[in-house]
Formats: structure tokens, C-alpha cells, sequence
């Protein structure tokens, strides 16, 4: 993988979709818990709350852990911790970190969490669901709820039956697993999934959120990535559905440019409206060779001589 392909792993596609679809995520995944939620009540995430407990949260590994208030059919509120593990490889100490949230939550706000995880891992034989310690007068049993994607692999069917959005976001992940060292493979897996959206009826808003999720996840080397947006092109058209290539990229392209503008400022400082609208000008592929290339820039001038050597 190169670089530009490392971010088919990051937690931003995950944090995106568990938002646009949090009902269907417990209820696809955790059916007992979302039995016991009253869904035509509003909910809400706790986003404020969830950085007072975790502002001391380890660096270098990637979650995407959302803590939501949600109502129960009887009763009042439940708190619900989302733990997902994106990074996708096991980790000794993460029964204690489940065990930590749950327990901060609690000291902090006085509320019990429902504390559940989403395993992306490759291991089959990893499967932590809880922590606990046992001495003397003193013993601690803590167990959480936990899936495991990779056990979708010998669901298939159930996946291409199901209507839940998520039966698409886990096979567009166990696939981008699956051809990580074939990536015209994931071409062809990544139209077919796509297609799927179409001719499942969506409406246009799911079509768009999903599109995103699948398009970020199973990146593609460039040639093949202008491949598959040509093919995908000649679909919508065909289908007179241009929901994703009149505006999908158009979007792509501005979150890029805000991306690349932002590095660049924390970087180098405020950039003059010059630069800032030679940046604007660039294409996608410039902005992402931009993107690996501020990387070693020092000075402004290393930005300058950039464009310079890059700008049409």
C-alpha cells in the first residue's frame, strides 16, 4: 500500500456512517440492546462528554468510540459507549481501556453504560469481552458486548439479504480486507458494491452517505481509481441517476482543498490570498501530491517552489 492508500483504515468513514445510521448499527449488530431502546425518542451524542474522559486517551492507535444518550422503552435514559476498533489489529490492554470508559463515564456523570465494541481485526482467535481481577476480599468482573466482522465472511447471503446499511458497510470492509495485495479485485468488488446501493432502490441521501463510506474505505492506486470512476460514470448514466458524480466529487474535491489549506497553515502560518487561491486552482491529483509533499516543507518557500514546479 502506498501512502495515499494507508487511509482505507481511519476511523473518519466510521464516525460518519455510525452517525448517519446509529439505529440501524445496534439493531444490526446488537439486537438485544436496541430491543430495549425506544428509537422514535430522539437520542443524542455526548460528544462534549466523551472528551472529558478521554482527553488522556493513547496516541498512535485509532478508535471510533461514540457515547450516545439514548431512551429505553421503560425507564428513562441509557447511555450507550461505541467502541470501534479500526485499527484493525488485536490489542492486549483493550479489555482494560472498554473497562476504563465504562468506569469514567460512571465516575464522571453518575450514568451506567451499555459498553459495546466493534472488532475489525483479522485475528479470529481474539475475542476480548471483558476484564476483570480477583484478590483477596476484592474481585472485579467486567464484561461488554462485543462483534466480530471477520465472522461475516461465513454469513454472505445474509449480508446480500439484509436491507440494514450495515450489511453494506461490512462487506464493503471485509472485502477491502480481503484485497489488500489485488487491488483490480477491489475494483471490481468496489463497483459491485456500489451497484448494489442502485439497485436495492435507495434513496438518494443513503445512496450518497454509502457511496462515501465505500469510496473512502476501498481506495484504489490512481489508474484504477480513473478506471472505476469512468465505468461508474457510464452507470449513472445509463440509469439516469447522476446522484454521485454531480455532486460526490465536487464535495470531495472542496474537502480536500480544506484539508490541504489547514495542513498548510499549522505548518507554515497564514498563507496570503494568493497562495490560498493557487491552491483552490489545483486539481485532486495535485492536492493529494500536495498533501504528501507538505509534509517535508519548512518554509514558505518550500510551498512556493511547489506550485511553482506543479501549477499548470
Amino acid at each position: 500500500m502506498t501512502k495515499k492508500q494507508e487511509r482505507s483504515d481511519q476511523d473518519s468513514p466510521w464516525k460518519e456512517i455510525l452517525e448517519a445510521y446509529l439505529p440501524q448499527a445496534i439493531e444490526f449488530f446488537f439486537p438485544e440492546t436496541s430491543a430495549l431502546i425506544d428509537w422514535t425518542k430522539p437520542y443524542e451524542f455526548l460528544d462534549k462528554e466523551f472528551q472529558q474522559i478521554s482527553r488522556d486517551a493513547e496516541q498512535g492507535r485509532r478508535y471510533a468510540d461514540k457515547l450516545v444518550k439514548v431512551f429505553a422503552k421503560k425507564g428513562g435514559e441509557i447511555w450507550l459507549f461505541i467502541h470501534l476498533e479500526v485499527q484493525g489489529t488485536s490489542e492486549e490492554i483493550f479489555p482494560q481501556r472498554m473497562f476504563t470508559y465504562n468506569f469514567r463515564i460512571f465516575d464522571r456523570f453518575g450514568k451506567p453504560a451499555i459498553s459495546l465494541a466493534i472488532l475489525c481485526d483479522t485475528d479470529p482467535k481474539w475475542r476480548p469481552t471483558e476484564y476483570s481481577y480477583n484478590y483477596p476480599h476484592t474481585k472485579l468482573n467486567f464484561e461488554f458486548g462485543i462483534v466480530k466482522l471477520l465472522d461475516y465472511q461465513n454469513r454472505w447471503e445474509d449480508l446480500e439479504a439484509s436491507n440494514n446499511p450495515f450489511a453494506i458497510v461490512v462487506m464493503a470492509h471485509l472485502k477491502t480486507q480481503a484485497t489488500a495485495k489485488n487491488p483490480q479485485e477491489r475494483k471490481n468488488w468496489k463497483f459491485q458494491l456500489i451497484r448494489k446501493l442502485y439497485e436495492r432502490g435507495l434513496q438518494e441521501k443513503d445512496i450518497r452517505n454509502l457511496y462515501r463510506f465505500i469510496d473512502w474505505v476501498m481506495l484504489l492506486p490512481k489508474p484504477l481509481e480513473m478506471e472505476f470512476w469512468q465505468d461508474f460514470k457510464e452507470f449513472e448514466k445509463e440509469r439516469s441517476m447522476t446522484y454521485v458524480t454531480t455532486g460526490e466529487r465536487i464535495g470531495y474535491e472542496k474537502g480536500e482543498q480544506h484539508l490541504v489549506l489547514k495542513q498548510l497553515k499549522k505548518r507554515l502560518g497564514e498563507l496570503s490570498e494568493d497562495i490560498h487561491q493557487g491552491i483552490i486552482k489545483l486539481s485532486i491529483d495535485q492536492l493529494e501530491s500536495l498533501a504528501e509533499a507538505l509534509l517535508d516543507f519548512t518554509t514558505l518557500d518550500d510551498l512556493l517552489n511547489w506550485l511553482k514546479q506543479n501549477q499548470n
